[in-house]
């Protein structure tokens, strides 16, 4: 693999705030627990993790039985268990439940978890990789599709027809049904056939069956590539675990909208300093979903609670929290602190959206009492053929150039790959006509002051004639060189599909079709753990 870094501060890949926490923490560490580039930062949250309790065991044992019903990797299971230990920590990353993996950016999660894990327990802190499926979420649209390229590298959809409760319910309650054969079948059609292609349909087919939960299926097709590196995955719509996150939803309801505040408040700070808040939070919210039937936020109307159409008191809350806690679930503000309540993270590995919201989240882990973990920025990196990767080398392609869905650059680049002597001839008219019509301008006033008008009309005429055949020429140009045209698309279509960066649309199957296993090796291997830079692959 040939790589090559793009440092974010020369870049609009991401957002100021992204690139500050990279570059100049300080400017941003008020808002978070650690300088996650900080020996010394390591240190305290990793005594901080181990001092807050938990009930180890209890979560262990409801991974492992997820484990079993997965039929995850033996290494994946001996990771579990080592989570038992007192002295061990976790580093956790997670996606909601994608059809077929989901993008890119999933896998790059998973083994930036992976690879800082691996560091941590090298430095003599016991660590695991976690992943959590956010298996809540009822974002069906979002969860039920991936996208792939063709051979010719077009853009195709594959979107997942809903199955029953689709929509309504969290993701994980929903069962996959006969359909999924035809989005398979869809799949096999659009991809470029390979080596890797017929067994990894069929992988994908055995875990992505009939009759499968999604988010079982997800984490099946996860644990198959990343689970012998140690892995554990964790479904965290588990009715199991629920009994374990019953403490913070009753201290959220008994200080109802503090969340909302403590987060609103940070999120006011961020946007004074010139940064973005990345959640809008609502002060009538409650930072829980009710699972009656369906998913439904919680707000305060008048002194009572409102979920959908259902109206409770706090009391009856409360009770659903200390009896019933699986009828609950955390929104965004409240999620990462469920998830550091029962796992003992250490770091969680973010994406630039998350890193921004959080940031408003300092202020809730203080009024919940869970230690908040470091957060490290996750690997990016888009991966490109050689092809591609000779053009941007042998042209000075600067990367985020592709981006615009237009031939601007290409025509400047192909005006670029005239002869001197055409562009130069081109020049030398336009600035002769210019020179010697201003003359004419300047000079049949003296006969006819009305003629001032038209020798300035004449002007722009031989100026738009000459931009005209300037433009033949960059069309005759084209014709003659459509190789760089094809080399530009080409590489534009890897880079950008559709406009958007490629590890955020297209979905790693794709790739894992072109390279196999040797993919997944190479990233773990190869990628430096560096924030602060988007890395072109070339494999």
């Amino acid at each position: 693999m040939n790589r090559s870094a793009i440092d974010l501060r020369q870049s609009s890949l991401v957002r100021r705030l992204a690139v500050d926490y990279a570059f100049a923490y300080e400017t941003l560490g008020q808002f978070y627990a650690g300088n996650p580039t900080s020996p010394e930062a390591w240190r305290a949250v990793v005594e901080r993790t181990r001092a807050h309790p938990r009930d180890r065991a209890a979560i262990v044992d409801i991974v492992r039985a997820q484990q079993e019903r997965r039929s995850a990797p033996p290494e994946a299971r001996t990771a579990a268990d080592r989570l038992r230990d007192a002295s061990t920590v976790a580093i956790v990353t997670g996606q909601q439940a994608g059809l077929f993996g989901g993008p890119l950016y999933t896998l790059l999660k998973a083994l930036t978890a992976i690879r800082l894990a691996d560091d941590t327990t090298a430095r003599g802190v016991p660590a695991v990789a976690v992943f959590w499926i956010d298996s809540e979420d009822h974002d069906w649209e979002e969860a039920a599709s991936t996208t792939v390229l063709d051979a010719d590298l077009h853009t195709h959809r594959i979107a997942l027809e809903r199955p029953a409760g689709a929509g309504d319910q969290p993701v994980a309650r929903v069962r996959l049904d006969e359909r999924i054969a035809s989005a398979t079948a869809t799949l096999r059609d659009i991809l470029p056939e390979t080596e890797f292609t017929a067994p990894l349909l069929g992988d994908l087919e055995r875990d992505y069956a009939p009759g499968t939960g999604m988010a079982e299926a997800f984490g099946r097709w996860v644990e198959r590539w990343l689970g012998s590196r140690g892995l554990v995955v964790f479904d965290a719509a588990d009715p199991a675990a629920k009994p374990l996150a019953s403490p913070v939803f009753v201290r959220e309801l008994e200080t109802p909208g503090r969340t909302a505040a403590l987060a609103a408040d940070a999120g006011a700070t961020l946007a004074s300093l010139g940064y973005h808040a990345q959640v809008e939070a609502h002060p009538d919210g409650i930072a829980l979903f009710h699972l009656n039937g369906g998913r439904h936020a919680i707000r305060r109307e008048a002194g009572r609670f409102v979920a959908g159409a259902t109206t409770m008191s706090q009391e009856r809350l409360l009770d659903l929290a200390h009896a019933s806690p699986e009828r609950l679930s955390p929104n965004v503000l409240l999620r990462p602190v469920v998830q550091d309540t029962l796992f003992p993270t250490a770091c969680y590995v973010s994406g630039p959206s998350e890193l921004a919201y959080l940031g408003q989240l300092r202020g809730v882990y203080e009024h919940f009492g869970v230690p908040m973990p470091l957060v490290y920025p996750r690997l990016m990196a888009t991966i490109l053929d050689s092809a591609a990767t000779r053009f941007l080398s042998r042209y000075d392609v600067r990367f985020e150039t592709l981006q615009a869905q237009d031939e601007a650059w290409l025509n400047r680049l192909l005006e670029a790959q005239l002869p001197p002597q055409v562009e130069g001839a081109l020049l030398a008219a336009g600035r002769a006509i210019g020179e010697h019509m201003l003359a004419v301008v300047g000079a049949v006033p003296a006969i006819d002051p009305t003629l001032e008008g038209a020798a300035r009309s004449t002007l722009g005429k031989m100026e738009h004639e000459l931009r005209a055949l300037h433009t033949k020429v960059i069309h005759a140009a084209k014709k003659r060189d459509e190789t760089l045209r094809r080399q530009f698309n080409r590489a534009r279509a890897q880079a950008f599909p559709g406009g958007h960066l490629q590890e955020r649309e297209i979905g790693f199957v794709y790739f894992l079709n072109r390279h196999g296993a040797a993919l997944v090796d190479a990233l773990a291997r190869d990628l430096p753990l560096e924030p602060g830079h988007h890395w072109i692959l070339t494999l």
